[in-house]
Formats: C-alpha cells, structure tokens, sequence
C-alpha cells in the first residue's frame, strides 16, 4: 500500500518584483500552512520522504509542515520536477518513486495538485486551495502503478477557521 500527501503551497504574496520562484508567503499563508499541518498531525501517518517543488513559497510550507510534524530533514529533497502547474512532471516524478518508501508527501502548485487529487482519488475537487492538503491511498506496491486510489482525507484552512 503507497500513501501520497499533496500539500499546496500557502498564500503567496506579489508585493515584490521578484522572479516566480522567489515569490514569498504572505503572512496568512504562513497562519495556514501552520493550521493545516498541525491539524494533519493528529492523525497523520509516518512520512518515509518528503520533498518539494524550488519555488520559495512551496519550500517555506514545506519546512513549517515538517516542522510541526516533527519530521527528520535528513529524509527531504527538493526536485525541480515539482515546480509544475499541470501535473504531467509530478505525475512521472510520482512513477519513480522509491518503493522502499510507503508514504511521501509532496509540496508543490496547482493546476497539478487539483488535477492529480481527481485523477488519483475517488473525490472531486473543484480546486486545491492555498496550504490545501490532499491524502490519498493506493492499493498498490509499486509508485509507478499509481492510477486511483482512495482520497483518505482532505484538509482545507476554510474548514478549520
């Protein structure tokens, strides 16, 4: 059995000039991303690898999330594969995954990360929001036999506010 956290990056600011990589957190991105993990953590599974798309905005909820879930760093990677907006990367990135690892969590953007919780899961969603936090299981052993699952949980700001 795989398990598949998506989490989508919190709220991101545009105040500044800066490339779309380096674009920050708002504050209330920051609020949320906090929210949403601790709320995950109640019941969280044991996460086997995390990793996360460069941009700025995907890397910060990154380490809030893992933070707050007490997670060892030293089981993370950033993978320029996950800075995707349609899902097609982080699609392939998902099939070689190592199958050692049962659970991973993924920090990365929309469009991908809606398009994948309806493809993968067995519950539509209109939209991932910011700091949105997807959980789906595969009856599968094997990441590159991925295709639909069951959407264990989701866990949106709105809903915890």
């Amino acid at each position: 059995m795989k398990q598949l956290i998506l989490m989508r990056h919190g709220k991101s600011s545009w105040d500044y000039e800066v490339s779309d990589k380096d674009r920050p957190l708002l504050q209330r991105g920051i609020n949320d991303a906090h929210l949403v993990s601790k709320t995950f953590g109640n019941h969280a599974p044991k996460i086997d690898f995390a990793y996360s798309s460069p941009a700025i905005r995907a890397l910060h909820t990154s380490m809030i999330c893992l933070r707050n879930l007490d997670f060892d760093l030293d089981r993370f990677k950033v993978d320029k594969a996950l800075y995707d907006f349609s899902g097609d990367s982080v699609q392939r990135f998902v099939g070689k995954l190592d199958n050692d690892h049962q659970t991973v969590a993924i920090f990365g953007h929309n469009y991908a990360f809606t398009s994948l919780a309806n493809t993968w899961g067995d519950q539509y969603i209109e939209n991932v929001p910011t700091a949105g936090l997807v959980h789906i299981i595969f009856n599968v052993d094997d990441w590159s036999k991925v295709s639909k699952g069951t959407t264990e949980r989701t866990i949106f700001p709105k809903h915890l506010k």
